[in-house]
């Protein structure tokens, strides 16, 4: 993945948004509030405008007035960009989704399901702190000391340098706390991704872990990666907690120091720093009011500085999620049309002329020049040594993964981009080892199709499943098959072809491995059943099933088209 892609949607989001600029103007609205309170308590010491009520009416209608509008920008601006927050987020995690839903499910680099899970659900809700508190607080952390320094400036330029040279200090101690908190995030984030990727694998493992008695163990290696989560997360905090011990330290000894001097300017003993003579009790406490406001903002981005670190570090998992992948050919841009010109009941012939595939990130090529013909309606063995490229071939076939050059036809249609969805919509997948979802055996069975009860119930018997405990439609099955032997598994997997009345090409891929002989005679069987009138790709290692096809394919280095 590109080092820098990461940086431009945090740039995208750094950029201001309206509801954090009203957030913004909101607290310099102290500004007009503090000058009104200086002028109320100056009228008072002074005795002017009849004193009393008279002389602080105004003030105070004013002051009620300014801070009914700030509390109103302030509301205003919150609700503005928490409701921007969240459709920013719900973006960023559809296109996340989008990126993981358009690649292939053979694709090597896959992000692990826990880990994209966690990134998807839990460290994605830390933008949301991130963008409603860290980036309106960055702003006003931006404008308004600026704007306070500028009013400091006009009544005293001595506070104004007191100010200006302990503003610096405290960014500057922040930001490198900030690249520990960071980095702390980050192997937080690391680190709870990876429990749930492991919590998920057992999960899904859980069985095989009893039968073998490690429980305990795996138990105990869970306890290890939550203590050290435990322990990340602390470190997370006691960095947050130093950052606001900086900022509180260096605010405290700015605002000392204005006090300070306004206090002996006041009382006569030090008489510089002022424009136009000595400073008056109003101008000293205007001041005064202005000097603890000036380190507001920097307080308030001390206190969310952990929130910067968390979504950023968010922000990098979802683009993590994002990484160029091996795409799935046609995720994107469906094409039924194409297809639809095929007779939908026809069993399609399959042509592959110069075909050249590789997986990514191996140098060896699988396929250098492949050609490969299948007549409508036949039934064909490959076969070959482990990593001749039995399976690359069925994937291929079935527009899972791209291939770097040559054609692939399936019933005179060419896979590609605009072909591929539809095509797989006729096309048989059973690979060698079936995926059962969580949940009942018939939704596992029609995979999202509507299809009707007794036609489940019919593949289902077909597979012969009707006498499994177990399997039967309204059973509830655990993630991975958990309650399902192998051969129902791959019996499951043949109730799936079964009911796809649409599918007159399948690729099957070692249906017969890890079976016993009864159980994998009886699994051709059903697949030679099923495969009357339709096109059949299967590779195996079995003499015994390859012998009862038309013929056999061997592939390999040299290897050449064999009939059997």
């Amino acid at each position: 993945m590109n080092p820098s892609a990461h940086r431009r949607p945090l740039r995208a989001l750094a950029r201001p948004e309206i509801g954090g600029v009203v957030q913004g103007a909101a607290a310099l609205l102290w500004l007009p509030q503090a000058a009104l309170l200086a002028w109320a308590v100056q009228a008072l010491a002074n005795g002017t405008d009849g004193g009393g009520l008279a002389a602080v009416l105004w003030p105070a209608l004013g002051i009620l007035l300014f801070g009914w509008l700030r509390a109103a920008c302030e509301a205003w601006g919150t609700r503005r960009t928490f409701g921007r927050a969240r459709a920013r987020l719900s973006a960023l995690r559809a296109q996340a989704a989008e990126a993981l839903a358009g690649a292939s499910p053979l694709d090597r680099g896959r992000v692990p399901s826990g880990l994209a899970a966690s990134a998807l659900a839990e460290q994605a809700e830390a933008l949301v702190p991130y963008l409603v508190r860290y980036q309106p607080a960055r702003w006003r952390a931006t404008v308004v000391p600026l704007a306070i320094l500028a009013a400091v400036a006009s009544q005293t330029w001595v506070a104004a340098l007191v100010l200006l040279f302990a503003a610096p200090l405290i960014p500057l101690f922040m930001a490198i706390v900030g690249w520990r908190a960071k980095a702390a995030s980050e192997a937080q984030m690391v680190q709870m991704g990876g429990m749930n990727a492991f919590l998920l694998d057992r999960l899904r493992g859980l069985a095989t872990l009893r039968a073998l008695g490690a429980v305990d163990a795996t138990a105990a290696r869970l306890a290890d990666s939550a203590q050290s989560l435990r322990e990340r997360t602390m470190a997370v905090l006691r960095i947050a907690f130093l950052s606001s011990a900086v900022l509180e330290l260096f605010s405290a000894l700015g605002v000392a120091m204005v006090a300070v001097y306004v206090g002996f300017h006041l009382l006569g003993t030090l008489g510089f720093g002022t424009w136009n003579g000595p400073l008056s009790l109003g101008q000293g406490l205007f001041v005064l009011l202005l000097a603890p406001a000036f380190f507001e903002p920097l307080r308030e981005l001390s206190a969310v500085w952990h929130d910067r670190a968390a979504g950023e570090a968010a922000l990098e998992a979802l683009e993590g999620l994002r990484r160029e992948a091996l795409p799935l050919p046609g995720a994107h841009a469906p094409d039924l049309h194409l297809v639809s010109r095929q007779p939908s009941n026809a069993a399609p012939s399959v042509a592959v002329h110069d075909l050249h595939f590789a997986w990514p990130g191996e140098s060896r090529r699988v396929f250098e020049g492949r050609e490969l013909r299948v007549a409508a309606g036949e039934h064909i063995a490959l076969a070959g040594a482990s990593g001749a490229g039995k399976t690359a071939l069925l994937s291929l076939l079935a527009g899972l993964v791209p291939a770097q050059q040559g054609e692939i036809l399936i019933g005179g249609v060419p896979m590609n981009d605009r072909t591929a969805a539809a095509l797989r919509a006729r096309i048989g997948w059973m690979g060698q080892r079936p995926h059962v979802f969580a949940g009942p055996v018939a939704a596992n069975v029609a995979l999202g199709r509507a299809l009707d009860a007794g036609s489940v119930e019919a593949a289902m018997r077909f597979a012969q499943l009707e006498h499994v405990a177990q399997a039967h439609p309204g059973a509830a099955l655990g993630e991975g098959g958990l309650g399902l032997s192998g051969g129902e598994a791959v019996r499951l997997a043949l109730a799936r072809i079964a009911v796809h009345p649409q599918a007159h090409l399948l690729l099957v891929d070692e249906p017969t491995a890890h079976l016993d002989t009864e159980t994998a005679r009886r699994v051709a069987d059903a697949l030679l059943e099923l495969a009357r009138g339709r096109t059949m790709i299967v590779a195996t290692h079995d003499p015994a099933l390859a012998a009862r096809l038309d013929r056999v394919v061997q592939l390999g280095a040299d290897a050449a088209e064999k009939a059997a």
